[in-house]
């Protein structure tokens, strides 16, 4: 863990999701016709390769996360990354992508699928664009309650 400072707010991130519950997620799936359950995001963060989620340290609530799924051999992909709108514009989501990809230098890939306008943000990264396909099963946030 690392704090950070921004303005008033101190930012401080959490690589170990046993300090993460479920009443300091919510507001996240920002855009989506449904969003994930708060108890659904605890269960993929705790579920991940790794996880890591950006903490205001002056309220206690989750205001960034991003995860990844991997072999731990070779492959690995990042499915979400997600700032609220609200700490957007600091920092807050390169720094949480920096810190989850530490451990990834050996691996072969490191997927991540984003719309076309947000490809400049990821190649500082050194990602390249790369042609995809994807299913998407809204059923599967049956229950959801965006958080």
């Amino acid at each position: 863990m690392c704090g950070r400072s921004r303005g008033l707010d101190v930012i401080r991130y959490v690589e170990d999701m046993t300090e993460v519950d479920e009443g300091m997620l919510g507001g996240f799936f920002v855009g989506w016709p449904r969003g994930a359950s708060v108890a659904q995001h605890l269960a993929v963060l705790r579920g991940s390769f790794r996880a890591v989620v950006a903490v205001d340290e002056g309220t206690g609530r989750v205001v960034g996360f991003v995860n990844l799924i991997s072999d731990g051999v070779l492959t690995a992909a990042i499915p979400w990354l997600e700032v609220l709108p609200a700490y957007q514009r600091r920092g807050i989501g390169a720094e949480l992508v920096r810190r989850v990809l530490v451990g990834t230098e050996g691996f072969y890939s490191v997927d991540l699928l984003c719309d076309g306008p947000l490809l400049p943000y990821y190649e500082r990264f050194g990602m390249v664009p790369v042609q995809g396909a994807a299913l998407r099963r809204g059923a599967a946030l049956e229950g959801g309650d965006g958080g």
